[in-house]
């Protein structure tokens, strides 16, 4: 079984040995960062499992880092900061962070968070893996491991904005998705858009894949309410 792959965000010399220490010690990999710059690159190309991250670094704010990170995955990120003051933690945790520890902390209560974080992440990955890798309604299909859409077997380009949306309501098929829950479940921060923004984002994925938006096969939309896949009768999510 692999180890466990972590990534500490820290500027501060004396606290990223003591991090580092503590994960060779605890049999975790590791891989280390003292810039926001470097902790981007090393996000995208080691993949950790786990991220620790220090909020005050010298180029980037970690809160930016959070919400760049969260644009392509869902692993675990534990804030590790000075900054104690409750704006600071909620700005991080809606962010997307999974958690916070104030500095000074316990070597021993930062463990016990990495451990519940790890559990977390298996649980999320053990149900995604029950579900198929390719959904499939009527012409529509997606492919979940390589990010690809297709239309009547041709593939269609979509923004990644558009790709979370379509897959939202994938998952959804069938169901009415409120224009509230799909903002918060697309967009870390919601006070940047609102329902007019996610009608423009809906406008544009509908064009690329509805042979006649004003006639919509897929997507349905609830006026005042939201959207919804159409589960197309006689084809299945594979």
């Amino acid at each position: 079984m692999n180890k466990i792959s972590i990534l500490i965000v820290e500027d501060d010399k004396a606290v990223r040995n003591l991090l580092t220490t503590t994960m060779k010690a605890n049999g975790y990999a590791f891989h280390t960062a003292e810039t926001g710059e470097s902790a981007i690159l090393q996000a995208t190309s080691t993949k950790p499992d786990v991220v620790i991250l220090d909020l005050g670094l010298p180029d980037i704010d970690g809160v930016d880092i959070i919400k760049k990170i969260r644009s392509w995955t869902n692993n675990p990120i534990i804030v590790v900061s000075a900054r104690g003051e409750d704006k600071d933690k909620i700005e991080a945790l809606d962010a997307g962070a999974d958690d916070y520890l104030t500095k000074p902390f316990s070597i021993n209560e930062l463990l016990a968070r990495i451990r519940v974080a790890v559990r977390k992440m298996n649980y999320d990955n053990s149900a995604a893996a029950k579900d198929s890798a390719v959904f499939q309604n009527g012409g529509l299909k997606i492919d979940y491991a390589a990010g690809c859409v297709f239309i009547d077997g041709t593939e269609i380009h979509l923004t990644p904005m558009e790709y979370k949306l379509l897959c939202l309501l994938a998952k959804n098929v069938g169901k009415v998705l409120t224009h509230n829950y799909m903002l918060h479940e697309v967009w870390v921060n919601t006070s940047e858009y609102d329902t007019p923004s996610l009608r423009v984002f809906m406008a544009t994925l509908r064009k690329k894949i509805e042979k006649n938006p004003s006639e919509p096969v897929y997507i349905q939309t609830h006026i005042g309410v939201g959207y919804r896949m159409i589960r197309i009768q006689g084809e299945n999510e594979a």
